[in-house]
C-alpha cells in the first residue's frame, strides 16, 4: 500500500520531482568534478616536485643564496700556443670549464655526516651542482702592415687616430650543460634514486675517483650519445657507462650528466663541498622533527621539505590549485545549499497544495507518523534520483577532462629561487620554469559515495520539513476545503 501510493504520487508530480532531482544532480556533479580536479592538481604538483626531489627524499639542506657581487663569471684565457692555426692564418680555439652553478653557494661536505647523525634520519647523501661551459670558435688572422695601409688605416691605430687593435670578426660558440656530482653509493636517496637505468649501468662505489659518467636519456638522444662514448667535462674525457631515464614520464632527471662526487669536487676546483644534502627520514611522522633538528644543527643552512617547495610552485598550476581550492569548493557548497533549499521549498509548496489530500487521509485514519513517512519517502526518492543523475554527470565530466588532457605550467617562483640558494631549479638545479604537466581528474569512490549521501541527505531534510508541515494539518481544514 505504502509503495503503491508513493509511486502514484511521484508519477503524478513529475515536474516537481524532476526540478528537485535536477537541482541536487547539478550540485552533486559539481562536487564530484571539483573533487576530481583537486586530486588531479595534487597529482600534478607531486609530479612537479618529483622532478626536484628524488624518491624517498624528504628534506633538502642547501646553503644561502650567493650575493650578486659574489657570483662572478666564467673567464676563458688562451695563451700564444693555444689553438690550431689553419692555412688561412685563422686559429681554432676551444676550452671547457667546469665550475659551480652561478648564484649558488656551497656547504662543507661534513654537512652530510651531520645530517646522517641527526635523530630520525634514515639516510643522507650530498650532491654538487656544476655547470660545464665549452667555449669554441675561430680567431681570424692578425692584419699585416700592408693590409692595414691598403684599408686606409694608419700604422699603429684605427682610422681617425683612435688607438686599438685592427682586427676582429671571429666566430664563437658557447655550449653549457648541467653536471651533478653525486654519491656513487646513494641508491635510495638523492637525484639518481628517482631515475632508472635504460642502458648500461649506474654509478657504483668502485667509480670513486674514476672519469666515468652517467648521462640523461634526453641529453644522450639529442647529442647521439651511447654507452661507451665519451663526453668532455672541464677538459677531461669521461667515459659514458650508463644512460638513465626519469622514473616519471612527466619529470626530468636533475642534470644532463652525473659524475662521481669526488671527481666533481676536484675537477671543478670547488674543494670538499656539496651544493645540496638530500635527507630521508625514518618515517613520515619524523619529518617535522628532523627538519627542526637539522635547522638547529645547521643554523647557516636552509632546510626545506617538499611542503615548503610546494608552496613555491607557481604558474598556471598554482592558479588552478587556488581556483579549485577556493572558488570551486565554495561554489560547490553554495550550489548544494541552494539545491537543498530548493528541495525544501518545493516540498513545502507541494504540501500546501495537498492540504485537502492530507486532511482527508488523516480523517480516514492516517496517523501523523504515516503522513510524515509519506512525504519523507517522496523527498527521499527525489534525492536518491538526483544523486544517481549527479553521479552520472560528475563521472562523465571527469572522463571528459581525462580525454581532453589539459596541461598546466609548473615553475619555480621568486620564493623558490631564494630558498637557501636553491636556484631556479630547486635543490638539484633542475629548471622548472617551463615544465608542462598533463592535468587529470582521478575519481575517488569515497567521494562518489559521499556525493550520493549528500543528495539523499538533502532529500531527507526536505522530507522532514515537509512532513512536519503536513503533520500539522487537521482533518477540519480538509472538511472546510471540501465544503
Amino acid at each position: 500500500m505504502y509503495r503503491t501510493y508513493l509511486r502514484r504520487e511521484l508519477a503524478g508530480r513529475k515536474r516537481q520531482t524532476m526540478i528537485v532531482a535536477a537541482g541536487l544532480a547539478i550540485a552533486i556533479a559539481l562536487v564530484i568534478i571539483v573533487s576530481a580536479l583537486a586530486a588531479g592538481v595534487r597529482d600534478a604538483q607531486n609530479q612537479a616536485l618529483a622532478s626536484v626531489y628524488g624518491v624517498g627524499t624528504d628534506l633538502a639542506v642547501t646553503g644561502a643564496a650567493a650575493e650578486p657581487g659574489e657570483r662572478g663569471g666564467q673567464r676563458f684565457e688562451f695563451g700564444a700556443e693555444d689553438g690550431t692555426t689553419g692555412d688561412d692564418g685563422s686559429t681554432e680555439v676551444s676550452q671547457s670549464r667546469l665550475s659551480t652553478e652561478p648564484g649558488r653557494s656551497t656547504l662543507e661536505a661534513s654537512t652530510v655526516q651531520t645530517a646522517t647523525a641527526a635523530d630520525g634520519v634514515a639516510a643522507a647523501s650530498g650532491a654538487l651542482a656544476l655547470q660545464n661551459i665549452t667555449f669554441g670558435g675561430e680567431l681570424p688572422s692578425a692584419p699585416t702592415e700592408q693590409s692595414t695601409q691598403q684599408q686606409g688605416q694608419p700604422e699603429g691605430g684605427a682610422p681617425g687616430g683612435a688607438s686599438g687593435g685592427g682586427f676582429g670578426g671571429g666566430s664563437f660558440d658557447l655550449d653549457a650543460i648541467s653536471v651533478l656530482g653525486v654519491d656513487a653509493d646513494a641508491a635510495t636517496v638523492g637525484p639518481l634514486s628517482s631515475a632508472t637505468v635504460s642502458d648500461g649501468r649506474s654509478l657504483a662505489d668502485s667509480d670513486a675517483g674514476a672519469f666515468v659518467a652517467v648521462v640523461d636519456e634526453t641529453y644522450a638522444t639529442t647529442n647521439e650519445l651511447a654507452v661507451g662514448d665519451s663526453v668532455e667535462l672541464g677538459g677531461q674525457e669521461f667515459e659514458i657507462v650508463g644512460i638513465v631515464a626519469s622514473a616519471s614520464a612527466a619529470a626530468d632527471t636533475a642534470a644532463d650528466v652525473f659524475i662521481p662526487l669526488d671527481v666533481a669536487q676536484e675537477l671543478s676546483g670547488a674543494g670538499d663541498v656539496v651544493s645540496t644534502v638530500y635527507v630521508q627520514a625514518g618515517s613520515a611522522g619524523d619529518i617535522t622533527a628532523v627538519q627542526a633538528a637539522l635547522a638547529s644543527e645547521l643554523p647557516d643552512a636552509t632546510v626545506s621539505s617538499q611542503s615548503d617547495l610546494a608552496a613555491s610552485v607557481s604558474g598556471s598550476l598554482s592558479s588552478a590549485s587556488g581556483l579549485i581550492t577556493s572558488l570551486g569548493t565554495w561554489l560547490s557548497v553554495i550550489v548544494l545549499a541552494v539545491a537543498v533549499v530548493l528541495a525544501v521549498l518545493f516540498t513545502i509548496s507541494g504540501v500546501s497544495r495537498r492540504t485537502r489530500e492530507f486532511g482527508t487521509l488523516k480523517a480516514i485514519g492516517w496517523t501523523n507518523g504515516r503522513v510524515v513517512r509519506q512525504v519523507a519517502g517522496e523527498s527521499l526518492v527525489q534525492g536518491a534520483l538526483g544523486g544517481v543523475i549527479g553521479v552520472v554527470l560528475g563521472v562523465a565530466g571527469a572522463l571528459i577532462i581525462d580525454a581532453v588532457h589539459p596541461t598546466v605550467a609548473a615553475g619555480a617562483s621568486d620564493t623558490a629561487t631564494g630558498m637557501g640558494g636553491m636556484g631556479p631549479g630547486g635543490p638539484a638545479g633542475l629548471d622548472m620554469t617551463a615544465s608542462e604537466i598533463v592535468l587529470s581528474a582521478p575519481l575517488d569512490v569515497g567521494i562518489i559515495a559521499l556525493a550520493v549521501v549528500l543528495a539523499v541527505a538533502g532529500g531527507s531534510i526536505a522530507g522532514a520539513i515537509g512532513g512536519w508541515r503536513a503533520a500539522r494539518l487537521s482533518p477540519a481544514e480538509a472538511l472546510r476545503s471540501v465544503a
